[in-house]
C-alpha cells in the first residue's frame, strides 16, 4: 500500500471506529450521562445525520480550499471532537460534539476518495478508493471491538481518548504524506440533469432496500451490547470478543457481495435479503443462548455486508451518468437509514418492548426488502431497460 493511501486509511478507520464504537459502550454511556439506554441510542441517529446532512454541505462550502489542507483539518476536527466527547458534562453537550464529528465524517470520505484516485495511475483507482473502504471494514474488525474492550476496563470516556490518539496518529500521517493538492474546480449546470436520475425505478427502489438493509442491521446493532447482557447474559468482557466475531462475518461479507453482485446481481441481492430476514428471526429465538447467538451474530454481520455491496453496485450502475449525485447518494442514503434505525429502535424500547423486539422488526423490513426486490426485477426485465452506461454492468 502506497504510504499516502495508508494515511487515508488510517483516517478512514478513525472515523468508522468512532461512529460504531458507540454501540460496544452504550449502556455505560447511558449510565454516566444519567439518561436511559434506549435514550442514549440518538447518540447514534445523531451522529448518522450528521454524516448524511451535514457532510455534504460541508464538502461543497470547501470546494475551493486545497483537498491536503481540508483533509488536515478535518482530522484535527475529529481529534476535537474526541475530546469534547471524552469530557462531555452531560448528554446535550455529548449529542452536540458527536453531530459535529459527524459532519467532519461525512466530508472526509468524499474528499480522501478524490485525494486517493489522484495519487495512483488510472488503472488502479479502483483499488485505491478500495482502500478507503478497507478503514470502515478494519475499524468493525479491530476498532469497535477494542474500543469496547478499552470502555470496560477504564470506563468509556477512555475510549474517546483512546480515539484521540488514533486520530493524532491519522493526523501525522497526513501532514507528512500526503501532497499538496489544488482546489477542486467548480462545475455548474449538471444538477438538473444528475437529479432526474432519481426517477429510475431502479434507483429509487434500491434506496428502499438501502434503507431496509441499516433498520435490519442497525435497530439491533445500535443496542447489541444490552442485549447480549441482559437476554444472552453475556458478561460484559465478553462482548468484544462478539463484535469481533461480527466484524469478522462483515470483511466475509464484503468479499462474498462482490462476487455474487458480479454474478448475478438481482437473483443474489433477492435471495441474501430472503435468507437475511430469516436470520433475524434466528437471531430472536437463539438470543438467550450465548453459544449459538454468536454464531448467528457472524452470519448476520457476513450478510449485511454482502448485502451491501449489490445495493451499491446497481445504485452505481444505473447513475452512471450522473456520478456527482452518485457519490454522494450512497453514504447519505445508508447514514439516513442508520438515524431512522437507532430512532425506531429507541422508540420501541421506550414503548416497553423488550431488547428481543429489535430482531422482529428487522426481520420485518427485510421480508418487505425483498418484496420490493422481486417487483423491482420484474418490472426491469419487462420493460428491458438498460442501465444508462452498459460498460459499467
Amino acid at each position: 500500500m502506497p504510504l499516502p493511501l495508508f494515511a487515508l486509511f488510517l483516517a478512514a478507520f478513525a472515523f468508522g471506529t468512532t461512529e460504531f464504537v458507540i454501540a460496544g459502550i452504550l449502556p455505560d454511556v447511558a449510565q454516566g450521562l444519567d439518561v436511559s439506554i434506549p435514550f442514549a441510542g440518538y447518540l447514534v441517529s445523531g451522529y448518522a445525520l450528521g454524516i448524511a446532512l451535514g457532510g455534504p454541505l460541508l464538502t461543497m462550502a470547501t470546494r475551493q480550499v486545497s483537498r491536503r489542507t481540508i483533509l488536515i483539518a478535518l482530522t484535527i476536527a475529529f481529534c476535537l471532537g474526541q475530546i469534547a466527547c471524552a469530557l462531555a458534562p452531560d448528554f446535550a453537550a455529548m449529542l452536540l460534539f458527536r453531530v459535529a464529528t459527524a459532519i467532519a465524517h461525512g466530508a472526509y470520505f468524499g474528499i480522501a476518495m478524490v485525494v486517493a484516485v489522484g495519487l495512483v495511475p488510472p488503472a488502479f483507482r479502483g483499488r485505491a478508493v478500495s482502500v478507503i473502504l478497507a478503514g470502515l471494514t478494519v475499524s468493525n474488525i479491530v476498532g469497535v471491538p477494542l474500543g469496547a474492550a478499552i470502555g470496560g476496563l477504564w470506563g468509556w470516556r477512555t475510549t474517546f481518548w483512546a480515539m484521540t490518539l488514533v486520530g493524532v496518529v491519522a493526523l501525522a500521517a497526513i501532514w507528512v504524506l500526503i501532497p499538496q493538492t489544488k482546489a477542486e474546480t467548480q462545475q455548474s449546470g449538471h444538477l438538473s440533469g444528475e437529479v432526474r436520475v432519481l426517477g429510475r425505478q431502479q434507483v429509487w427502489t434500491s434506496l428502499i432496500m438501502m434503507l431496509a438493509l441499516m433498520i435490519g442491521q442497525m435497530v439491533p446493532f445500535t443496542y447489541i451490547t444490552p442485549l447480549l447482557r441482559e437476554v444472552t447474559g453475556l458478561d460484559a468482557m465478553l462482548i468484544p470478543w462478539v463484535l469481533l466475531l461480527n466484524g469478522v462475518g462483515a470483511t466475509l461479507g464484503v468479499v462474498i457481495g462482490g462476487r455474487l453482485s458480479d454474478w448475478k446481481l438481482m437473483p443474489s441481492l433477492i435471495a441474501m435479503l430472503a435468507i437475511q430476514s430469516a436470520i433475524l428471526v434466528v437471531l430472536y429465538l437463539v438470543s438467550p443462548y450465548p453459544l449459538a447467538m454468536s454464531v448467528a451474530i457472524f452470519v448476520w454481520g457476513a450478510l449485511n455486508f454482502a448485502i451491501g455491496t449489490p445495493i451499491q453496485a446497481r445504485i452505481l450502475m444505473w447513475t452512471a451518468d450522473a456520478p456527482g449525485l452518485a457519490s454522494s447518494l450512497i453514504p447519505s442514503g445508508f447514514n439516513i437509514g442508520i438515524a431512522i434505525a437507532a430512532s425506531v429502535g429507541a422508540a420501541l424500547l421506550e414503548s416497553g418492548y423488550g431488547y428481543r423486539s429489535l430482531p422482529v422488526l428487522g426481520a420485518i423490513t427485510l421480508a418487505l426488502a425483498c418484496v420490493v426486490a422481486i417487483l423491482s426485477a420484474t418490472s426491469e426485465r419487462r420493460s428491458g431497460a438498460v442501465p444508462p452506461n452498459a460498460a459499467l454492468t
